[in-house]
């Protein structure tokens, strides 16, 4: 319950899913990346809270708001036209930040100050509380973007929602 919880009202979470769906339109490439982000914030919850590895979680949740400002970034082609440069690889940037999600969601689990007992089940059990809530979220932004990306006017919106992404982005990086 407190992993979906978490990620349905995590909204930098869900900031970060909306510019890695926004321009993705068939099912393998979603898969594809939600299971690349997954596996990276699950590598990093389930060893940084077993092994007690922290860190300071507004450095954390900053650099989470980071991740929401890249992808916004990335999705207005803000590497060739403000710096001349291609992106880096996709793949492998939604890897890196989910595991800098993986380990801000580490450092919320390790506040509850989880029992020794039976440890491994309850980091376990929220991270499958995660991935229910991640598949909620995305079973609700998924069929928005679909219809946001059918509009004649798609280009416009978005350069909006993806300039949003970045304004929001920079709240919760001040917040």
């Amino acid at each position: 319950y407190l992993g979906a919880k978490h990620m349905i009202t995590g909204y930098d979470h869900i900031l970060f899913l909306i510019g890695v769906l926004f321009f993705l339109t068939s099912y393998r490439d979603i898969v594809k990346f939600i299971t690349v982000f997954t596996v990276g914030h699950s590598i990093t919850l389930i060893f940084a809270t077993f092994y007690k590895i922290s860190a300071n979680y507004f450095l954390i949740d900053a650099v989470i708001a980071f991740s929401v400002i890249y992808k916004g970034f990335e999705n207005l082609d803000g590497f060739k036209k403000w710096l001349q440069k291609n992106p880096p690889n996709l793949l492998f940037m939604v890897f890196i930040f989910g595991l800098i999600h993986g380990f801000g969601l580490s450092t919320r689990l390790q506040q509850l100050g989880l029992s020794e007992h039976n440890l491994i089940y309850s980091i376990l059990s929220f991270n499958v509380g995660v991935e229910l809530g991640q598949i909620g979220a995305l079973l609700v932004v998924f069929p928005l973007l679909l219809m946001i990306q059918r509009l004649k006017s798609f280009n416009k919106i978005s350069t909006l929602i993806n300039g949003l992404l970045i304004v929001l982005g920079g709240v919760l990086l001040v917040y």
